[in-house]
């Protein structure tokens, strides 16, 4: 047998701080990866792994390249987290997330505590809260998703599930939600099911406790605790008429909904997650991972509504003021001055209070008294309801009208 080939200086670099690389000569550590930034505690590193980027943080016990070769290109990785195969670029995956084999997770991605994916799953500018489970063979970029208390009972998207974001005029202006920031960050909210062989055609709105029917595709918003079962339509044929933007103010009111919710999230992060964040080696690498893909979301979506717009013929009198008040409606998506510093005190101390005294962020908010979780959720819907009032006033006469 001949020798084996030799490992690089990153690789070895890696292997003496202690990280656990069962055939180094397998692995590719790419130059600009910080040692500092890879924990000596636990991490392993499977043969066919491939990291890189200057931005990657891998946390205390992450696991990579369980289940077949997995590339990791500037990721930020919490805790515990298992990427078992396929291509990580530019996520944050917090403690306890994993992904199956054939994973393809890219830019703006935010899973939160325990959310997973099992084999070949697709993920872009998509945020899971905690413990969201995802099934097999599912496209599910450009969303949000919410929903459940616990690792056995949580949100759910069957196998074979799409989230529709691509219209045939090419637009991306459909980012859907499932669920919403201000109930769904207390975790205290019955979970979604969205069953296999199914899919949503974005923008949509869907609540909590909502149960989609196996083969059902969503191609209107629905409410809390609904049961949705739906035929498959009639046959239709006619011609096609491009960029008709039919019920264009419900539209552009879904993507600054969405928008406001990622205010709200953003918030939140900054008010009450940091702390959690700081009580961890390399957590403060992920934070700023963490408030980067939300910086991104935010950026995506403005970038798409505006393109949106850009395309919209004014033809009509409120179309004509759409286009004449882009620039202020798209301003009026931004927080306002005072949304962080209006946060309940009783909320940001006992989190701080619960982080500083080693508390899971997970125990914490579930532990969270009636009145205070009532008052943060009321906090960051104030965030989501000034936003929506102040994008309606800079298009009056646009935003009442569901057929502009």
């Amino acid at each position: 047998m001949g020798e084996r080939p030799s490992v690089s200086a990153a690789v070895k670099a890696l292997l003496d701080r202690g990280v656990s690389i069962p055939a180094p000569w397998t692995v590719d550590i790419a130059d600009d990866v910080d040692p500092d930034r890879i924990s000596p505690t636990g991490v392993v590193l499977h043969p066919g792994s491939r990291i890189a980027g200057s931005r990657t943080v891998l946390s205390a016990g992450c696991e990579i390249g369980a289940e077949g070769p997995a590339t990791v290109v500037d990721c930020r990785l919490g805790p515990g987290v298992e990427l078992r195969g396929g291509y990580f670029h530019g996520a944050v995956f917090l403690a306890g997330a994993s992904m199956g084999l054939g994973a393809h997770v890219r830019a703006g991605c935010l899973l939160e505590e325990g959310a997973s994916g099992a084999h070949t799953v697709g993920l872009k500018q998509t945020i899971l809260f905690p413990w969201v489970t995802l099934g097999s063979l599912i496209n599910f970029c450009d969303a949000l998703m919410a929903g459940g208390v616990s690792r056995h009972e949580h949100s759910e998207v069957g196998s074979s599930y799409i989230h529709f974001n691509f219209t045939p005029d090419g637009h991306k202006a459909t980012a859907s939600l499932f669920g919403d920031v201000p109930r769904g960050v207390m975790l205290d909210r019955s979970p979604i099911f969205l069953g296999g062989q199914g899919g949503a055609v974005g923008p949509v709105r869907v609540g909590f406790g909502s149960v989609i029917g196996a083969g059902s595709i969503l191609r209107a918003d629905v409410g809390d605790d609904e049961l949705v079962l739906s035929a498959p339509p009639d046959g239709v044929r006619k011609p096609v008429s491009p960029r008709r933007f039919k019920r264009l103010g419900p539209l552009v009111e879904h993507n600054v909904t969405y928008l406001s919710n990622l205010a709200a999230l953003e918030a939140w992060y900054v008010a009450v997650r940091r702390p959690f964040f700081c009580a961890t080696d390399l957590g403060e690498e992920v934070y700023a991972g963490a408030l980067e893909m939300l910086a991104s979301a935010r950026a995506e979506r403005t970038k798409r509504l505006r393109a949106l717009i850009d395309a919209v013929p004014a033809d009509t009198d409120a179309r004509r003021e759409l286009h004449e008040s882009a620039e202020d409606l798209l301003a009026a998506c931004s927080p306002s001055e005072g949304a962080l510093s209006s946060a309940p005190d009783a909320l940001v101390e006992r989190t701080a209070t619960a982080a500083a005294a080693g508390t899971s962020y997970l125990e914490t908010i579930q532990a969270l008294p009636t009145d205070v979780r009532a008052a943060g959720t009321a906090w960051l819907q104030g965030i989501v309801d000034d936003i929506g009032t102040r994008a309606a006033a800079t298009v009056p006469a646009f935003w009442p009208d569901g057929s502009s």
